[in-house]
């Protein structure tokens, strides 16, 4: 999902945004404060992550898309590093780098969902619906606009399309979908604390797509399968934990370079 997200940015609307782990962690952390603070159900949580996620990146697009290229991509850095240093030091709200534990697991008419098989069956659900909804998006003229400002924003501007109108739609939609997986996160694991909402998060985000392929549904999904399944394979190897790390690493940089 997280990847699906991403995808509207970089992929569709061609921006190198760093910033998906930001709104992941702001989905996260709506979930988790609002079910412990106010003890408000999940039906009412998640689509209010939705919502604070889409209005922020409604917000920061309207900033951040004065800028392009290089720029853009810095102010995206910016906004990721805020958001951290936010969640890290604001310890009256979110407990910095305590962190929040306790985190309820949802629950419909008096049934929680705990054990990891419902739990995997729950989140499939909640991904066939984004998928559904990218699948939409993407066979729309809302995406043929993006793709035709990815390639050429002059020759898109005298068919009339308003390229900060698109791309603030594209970071809206980018950003409300990444905060479905967040909710996902805190509810499955039940904390969160900020090291998980790092820049560093939003760079493997970035990764995925560009060795999967963007512009589709089918190259983050390949991306994501490629990944994540690759450290998976290292850990059966019998590879000392220090010399796995830094072999991921390096794999991960030769497929980004070719």
């Amino acid at each position: 999902m997280l990847a699906l997200s991403a995808n509207l940015l970089i992929g569709f609307g061609g921006l190198l945004s760093m910033t998906q782990a930001a709104f992941y962690g702001l989905g996260a952390y709506t979930y988790a404060l609002l079910s412990l603070k106010f003890g408000l159900p999940f039906f009412v949580t998640l689509p209010a992550a939705i919502a604070l996620c889409a209005l922020v990146g409604w917000l920061f697009g309207h900033a951040a898309l004065r800028f392009r290229n290089e720029a853009f991509v810095l102010a995206t850095i910016g906004f990721q590093m805020i958001v951290y240093v936010t969640l890290y030091n604001w310890t009256d709200l979110t407990r910095g780098p305590y962190g929040i534990s306790g985190i309820p697991r949802p629950s419909f008419f008096g049934i929680g969902i705990e054990s990891v098989s419902a739990y995997f069956l729950f989140t499939l659900v909640l991904f066939a619906v984004v998928l559904g909804f990218m699948h939409l998006v993407c066979r729309s003229p809302f995406a043929l606009s993006l793709k035709a400002l990815r390639d050429d924003e002059a020759a898109a501007q005298t068919l009339g399309i308003c390229p900060k109108g698109q791309y603030i739609r594209s970071m809206v939609f980018s950003a409300a979908v990444a905060a479905v997986p967040g909710v996902c996160f805190a509810s499955y694991i039940t904390y969160i604390d900020p090291t998980s909402f790092t820049l560093t998060e939003s760079i493997f985000i970035a990764c995925i797509l560009l060795v999967g392929g963007s512009g589709n549904i089918k190259g983050p999904m390949s991306g994501v399968a490629l990944m994540i399944i690759m450290p998976e394979v290292l850990r059966f190897v019998g590879l000392p934990d220090a010399v796995a790390a830094n072999l991921r690493e390096i794999i991960y940089g030769i497929l980004l370079i070719v």
